[in-house]
């Protein structure tokens, strides 16, 4: 590795504000019930991290399977209701087991259970992201988890990991560390080939990384492989926070990264930190409906950065209103971006390629002459 790789990680060893996921097969031993002397551990390292100064999130899976080891079950369920009674009779043993281990230190933790409407609603995302700063200001350890027993399958995180990037953005951490039963992302799958190498470094949303992740399989009790963690690198650039995967497994993992140690793989933002409202509009998972672009208006967005303006757009899918999302795509169906439309399905459909002077002509009135303001528009 060279000096600028050692200089990134103790730069990021000395940071301020760390998010920290801990995945399922870590926190339960593989299934067998909650690992209390790993989370002793954890907690102990987290500790030692808050009192040199850090602002220090946990984000940590666990209630599924610790609901599914309490019930006796042999493996977890596949329908969602006895998924959501899995999660709330774990959740009450976890979050103790953490509250526990951190009272040892005579630190404060804070149960935060969260859902996607809770970062789609504008103002729910702005009260999520002041409560966990207020908490880190008072000292208190936030213990994040999605909230499970009432998510539903259409509005749930993929996994842990995209959760755990948009706390990343939310409290505008400097570093997330994904700890997962695995010592990082290499170039080849390590159980098929012997001689595959780790990679140390590289850059958030490299798309050549994701070609590395294989099927990204999640194991028996979590819903997230390492293709989701470094997908969730990228979500957590946009706040300009870099991310290291690493094994939960290796000897006091995380005060060896405060001291710049190389373990795992160290994904850097590529890009400048979004501002905060177009971090929440990237944060959208759920797109109301689809707008298809020509290779102008694809290129206008990209290279010049300008709004969205009827003239084009070829195509308007779904029954969306005004202020919701969409996604804009190129001609061979790729995302180019997403963001808040100005007209409604209807109208757009009316006004699709139509230059800007003529949307008065063809609604009878206009409101605005871009379907997205660029204000209101994320590339992807």
């Amino acid at each position: 590795m060279g000096t600028r790789s050692i200089g990134h990680r103790e730069r990021l060893g000395r940071s301020g504000k760390w998010v920290v996921k801990v995945g399922s097969a870590l926190v339960t031993d593989g299934g067998r019930g909650l690992d209390t002397d790993r989370i002793r551990g954890w907690t102990d390292q987290l500790a030692a991290l808050r009192a040199d100064g850090r602002g220090m999130t946990l984000v940590s899976s666990g209630a599924v399977a610790q609901g599914v080891q309490r019930m006796g079950w042999r493996s977890s369920p596949r329908e969602l209701f006895k998924l959501q009674a899995a999660a709330a009779i774990g959740q009450s043993g976890l979050v103790h087991a953490y509250e526990t281990a951190f009272q040892r230190h005579g630190l404060q933790t804070a149960q935060v259970l969260l859902t996607h409407d809770d970062l789609s609603d504008r103002r729910r995302y702005l009260n999520a992201r002041t409560t966990l700063r207020t908490l880190l200001e008072l000292g208190v350890v936030p213990v994040v988890n999605e909230n499970d027993t009432v998510a539903t399958d259409e509005f749930r995180f993929n996994d842990n990991d995209t959760l755990a990037a948009l706390v990343t953005n939310l409290v505008e951490a400097d570093l997330l560390v994904i700890l997962t039963d695995q010592a990082g992302l290499f170039d080849a799958d390590p159980r098929m080939h012997s001689d595959a190498a780790l990679i140390s470094e590289g850059r958030a949303g490299d798309p050549h990384l994701e070609t590395l992740c294989g099927g990204g399989s999640s194991g028996r009790l979590g819903r997230g492989g390492m293709l989701a963690k470094v997908q969730a690198a990228a979500k957590a650039a946009r706040s300009g926070a870099a991310t290291v995967i690493a094994s939960g497994q290796e000897p006091d993992v995380l005060r060896r990264l405060a001291r710049g140690e190389s373990l795992g793989t160290l994904l850097l933002p590529s890009r400048e930190p979004m501002a905060a409202r177009k971090q929440w509009l990237a944060s959208q998972m759920q797109s109301r409906g689809r707008l298809w672009l020509d290779d102008g208006a694809v290129r206008v967005l990209r290279e010049r950065g300008r709004s969205l303006l009827p003239v084009g757009v070829t195509r308007v899918e779904g029954g969306f209103h005004r202020g919701e999302i969409v996604t804009c795509l190129d001609r061979n169906g790729r995302e180019v971006g997403r963001g808040l439309v100005n007209y409604d399905a209807r109208e757009a459909r009316v006004i699709q390629g139509a230059s800007s002077d003529r949307i008065e002509q063809l609604l009878g009135y206009v409101d605005e002459p871009e379907l997205i303001h660029r204000d209101n528009l994320v590339l992807t």
